[in-house]
Formats: C-alpha cells, sequence, structure tokens
C-alpha cells in the first residue's frame, strides 16, 4: 500500500490535456465541435462545407443531427437520410416535414415511417417501417 501511494500521487499531480492541439485546429478549421463530429460535422471539409451540411459553428447540435442509412434486413439501402443541426430533415435529398415524439424525431415519406432516437444510449430503435408492404429495417448513421 506505501509503495502505491507515491504512484497515484504522481498520476494526480500529472497535467491533464483536453484534447489533442492538431486535433483542436482541425475542429475550429471545419467548424466543428466534438458532439457535432460525432453527429456527421467532417474535420476534413472546410467550415463553409459543414455549414452547408447543416453544422454551423458555436450552434448546439441536436443528437439527431448527421447523415443516416435506412437499410433493409439484408443491408440493401431503402432511403438516404440528412438531419441538420436545425432538425430539418431530407430524405433522398427531398425535404420532409419531422416532429419530435417521446424522444425520437419522426418523419414520413410516402408510407415510409422514419424514427430517429434523440438518446443515442439507445440501440437498435432507430427504424423505419412501409405501412403498405408491412416491412422494416434499422437506420444507421452513413
Amino acid at each position: 500500500m506505501k509503495t502505491l501511494a507515491p504512484l497515484l500521487l504522481a498520476l494526480l499531480a500529472a497535467p491533464a490535456q483536453a484534447i489533442d492541439p492538431d486535433y483542436a485546429r482541425q475542429l475550429e478549421r471545419a467548424g466543428c465541435t466534438q458532439m457535432s463530429e460525432l453527429q456527421g460535422c467532417d474535420i476534413r471539409r472546410s467550415r463553409v462545407e459543414n455549414e452547408r451540411a447543416g453544422f454551423k459553428a458555436g450552434q448546439p447540435v441536436t443528437p439527431y443531427a448527421g447523415r443516416w442509412l435506412a437499410r433493409h434486413q439484408d443491408g440493401r439501402p431503402v432511403a438516404r437520410i440528412r438531419i441538420d443541426g436545425n432538425e430539418r430533415v431530407w430524405v433522398d435529398d427531398q425535404p420532409v416535414q419531422a416532429r419530435r415524439s417521446d424522444g425520437a424525431l419522426v418523419f414520413r415519406r410516402g408510407p415510409v415511417m422514419f424514427t430517429v432516437q434523440g438518446d443515442r444510449r439507445l440501440v437498435g430503435e432507430d427504424v423505419w417501417r412501409d405501412t403498405d408492404a408491412g416491412t422494416q429495417g434499422p437506420i444507421v448513421a452513413d
């Protein structure tokens, strides 16, 4: 126990670095935050390109923001979804109306209802359902 105390003291006294300086510069140049990057803001793109994709620097980012892919159970694509920081939604590049419902963002295109959960800890609950065909499948980050 006595030999462990100096080691613990040394670890606690060491300065902590939040993020790598190079990574911080990339975030700044791209107009991204760590949170918005997780939601689709691309640090390899310029600030202008990311703003066109719906990521505005300094703007609070919604947990729904990003690019999503609705797939059949066998992996074939059903639709490509884009949600910007203002919760505007496009399905296959066509704007659609969306609403919040019980912690999820819900929107429809034709007979297909899409549900993207706001709580990213909920696994497997981002889904689409085709009411006409009676089919459904997952929505995954693209």
